[in-house]
């Protein structure tokens, strides 16, 4: 019973990046299985402190520099260090990046952190069912309302004549 209630964490990457000025690494996320939360976070260790990391789908990776990016999904605020955390919900590729934003030959030395957990950390996902699902959850209702109402009509109308 505690082994489904556990969490499980599992931590990608653990490593310090050497990022040159105007340049940025990633981290690939293949998350076809499963949903998770991607919990990643950074510090300069060394070099310029304007870094930052973002969440973003692996087909928008190119995009970043763009002064309003597509696909992302999680940025953090450009400085020495920072985190985000974000239940991803749908499966596919992505990636983490880490952007150093600091000016051509600026290097930055930076550490980076990322896990992925596949609890549902007690936050059941938000689902919707599909239109004809809908439709017959609603007919099936209706039909029972109906019938209760209607046997209990009959079951009234039987004792009053009495």
């Amino acid at each position: 019973m505690w082994v489904l209630a556990a969490a499980t964490r599992v931590e990608l990457v653990d490593e310090i990046f050497e990022i040159p000025g105007s340049d940025w690494k990633y981290v690939e996320l293949d998350l076809r299985q499963q949903p998770a939360t991607v919990m990643a976070n950074f510090h300069v260790e060394a070099g310029a402190g304007d870094v930052r990391i973002a969440l973003m789908t692996r087909d928008n990776l190119e995009r970043l520099r763009d002064d309003a990016p597509h696909g992302v999904i999680a940025v953090t605020e450009a400085g020495m260090h920072g985190s985000f955390e974000y239940r991803v919900r749908s499966r596919g590729s992505y990636a983490v990046v880490v952007d150093n934003r600091s000016p051509k030959g600026k290097r930055s030395a930076v550490r980076l952190r990322v896990s992925l957990e596949f609890a549902r950390r007690g936050v059941p996902d938000v689902t919707q069912l599909s239109p004809e699902r809908q439709l017959t959850v609603i007919a099936i209702s209706f039909l029972f309302f109906v019938s209760v109402v209607t046997y209990s009509a009959r079951r009234l109308l039987k004792a009053t004549r009495k």
